[in-house]
């Protein structure tokens, strides 16, 4: 197996799933919040509990910018704080009720995008599909930390 040619093409799906994603996220209807807030949130919904530090890292943002766009959000009701009980120095962030009721609304309709892609499918595609993922997630996408 030539590991170039694979590095290669692992390059090529990776510049494709950001455009996928970018494609069936444009336009989601999320109360007039930026972008990069949305993305912020979506991190949050599929992580919850986070730290301000961990959605740092993971949006490439400095933790001062990362802080100000989470008190927009605090300021929204979109997110809520809360002190580890271990260590009350340390914060964690989740969804509020109305940060919940947003992004499955979001993701409604993403899914909805996303059907619509694979709508003509079979069965064995599908299950093609999940088992690639489920693989991708297993030797590449896992993360050690």
């Amino acid at each position: 197996m030539n590991k170039s040619a694979l590095f290669h093409q692992f390059v090529a799906f990776t510049a494709t799933i950001h455009q996928v994603t970018h494609d069936l996220t444009q336009n989601v209807n999320t109360a007039n919040i930026t972008p990069l807030q949305y993305k912020i949130l979506e991190y949050i919904k599929v992580s919850q509990p986070v730290t301000p530090t961990e959605i740092s890292e993971c949006q490439h943002m400095s933790l001062p910018n990362t802080s100000r766009e989470l008190r927009k959000l605090l300021e929204r009701q979109l997110i809520e704080k809360f002190n580890d009980t271990a260590d009350r120095r340390k914060q964690y962030v989740r969804l509020s009720k109305e940060g919940e009721k947003m992004m499955e609304e979001a993701f409604a309709c993403i899914e909805e995008r996303f059907l619509q892609l694979i709508q003509h499918a079979t069965q064995d595609d599908l299950k093609d599909i999940q088992h690639a993922l489920t693989i991708l997630e297993e030797k590449v996408l896992q993360q050690n930390g």
